[in-house]
């Protein structure tokens, strides 16, 4: 497929400068951590941010460069992965004035975009069964789904690690009512998104395939997913479910949600392969 070199180019400058603002955000959220000097949480924050806007304009470009939603391959999605838990994350300490999740989420978007960077950036036609206006609707529901679930763990991991942690990081740590609490917003807010992107996906694979499901391996991880959050949803709804078991679930279902994008592509082979 023929691309513009000057859009490969950006597109290529901007992934290596997202990569790089990505990982330095990390390194200062965990010397802001570590450290009593509030200036590292700010530079982190600005750092996060600048490599989210770049990491922007690198995904425009693809998309422009590709005459096509940027979506529909290992790398695409990978990179597609880490800008929504890049966004969701920027949403939420915006809101709950959370720096210190930082430490536990920016290594995760880090790990998730250089999973991409070792893909294949090749730009191919779709095949026959990509080839439709569904394509944005699923994809995207299930970029935003992913981000809020990436959250949700990030929040899971300092609440299960709370006991543990000591000195300045312990006193920048919310109340564990607060980080049961954007747990689970942020569940119920990707469990929404994943919900619609399953629905969006029966459609679509009804129209490709003839069959709004086929027990297709990543199907079957993704409806896996769903009852995880479901239940967990359940219980907090329901039973008053909170503390460390609802973040154990958090943590699980985020395990779930990277074995159905990594673990299924890489060791499984079904409809979704060419993802």
């Amino acid at each position: 497929m023929q691309t513009n070199p000057i859009l490969s180019s950006v597109e290529s400058v901007a992934f290596m400068a997202a990569l790089v603002a990505y990982l330095i955000a990390a390194a200062f959220y965990f010397i802001y951590g570590a450290a009593k000097k509030d200036r590292f949480g700010r530079a982190a924050w600005l750092v996060l941010l600048m490599g989210f806007v770049i990491h922007t304009v690198c995904i425009v470009a693809r998309g422009v460069n590709a005459g096509r939603l940027p979506m529909t391959n290992q790398y695409e999605f990978a990179s597609a992965f880490a800008w929504g838990i890049a966004l969701c994350f920027l949403i939420f300490v915006k809101k709950f004035h959370f720096d210190v999740l930082g430490m536990f989420v920016s290594p995760v978007i880090f790990l998730v975009i250089g999973y991409a960077s070792m893909q294949s950036k090749e730009i191919h036609a779709l095949m026959p069964a990509l080839q439709s206006s569904w394509l944005g609707f699923h994809v995207s529901m299930a970029i935003i789904g992913y981000g809020a679930f990436g959250v949700a763990f990030g929040v899971a991991m300092v609440y299960l690690l709370r006991d543990r942690l000591h000195g300045p990081l312990a006193q920048r740590i919310p109340a564990e009512e607060t980080l049961d609490l954007i747990i689970y917003r942020a569940v119920a807010l990707g469990f929404l998104f994943l919900t619609m992107c399953m629905i969006t996906g029966a459609i679509w694979a009804k129209r490709a395939w003839g069959s709004y499901w086929s027990w297709d391996p990543k199907e079957t991880w993704s409806l896996i997913t769903w009852i995880i959050y479901a239940i967990f949803l359940h219980l907090r709804l329901r039973r008053g479910m909170t503390g460390k078991r609802a973040a154990v679930f958090a943590a699980v279902g985020f395990l779930c949600v990277i074995f159905t994008y990594v673990g299924v592509n890489t060791l499984i082979s079904g409809l979704h392969s060419y993802k």
